[in-house]
């Protein structure tokens, strides 16, 4: 019986472990995702500003 809980409890660290990656996977896509977002906006912005002046 104490192998068969080993073998649970090493499954369980396994999920454990690649859940935890996943999270911080995914943590990494959104963060990067709102630096775009914001860097795009931004050159939007200034470029709508260039053109103003200009025209």
């Amino acid at each position: 019986m104490s192998e068969q809980r080993d073998r649970l409890a090493r499954e369980r660290e396994e999920i454990t472990r690649r859940v935890a990656n996943f999270r911080a996977t995914q943590e990494k896509f959104e963060r990067e995702r709102e630096e775009y977002f914001a860097t795009t906006l931004e050159n939007a912005r200034n470029g709508y500003e260039r053109r103003r002046h200009w025209g």
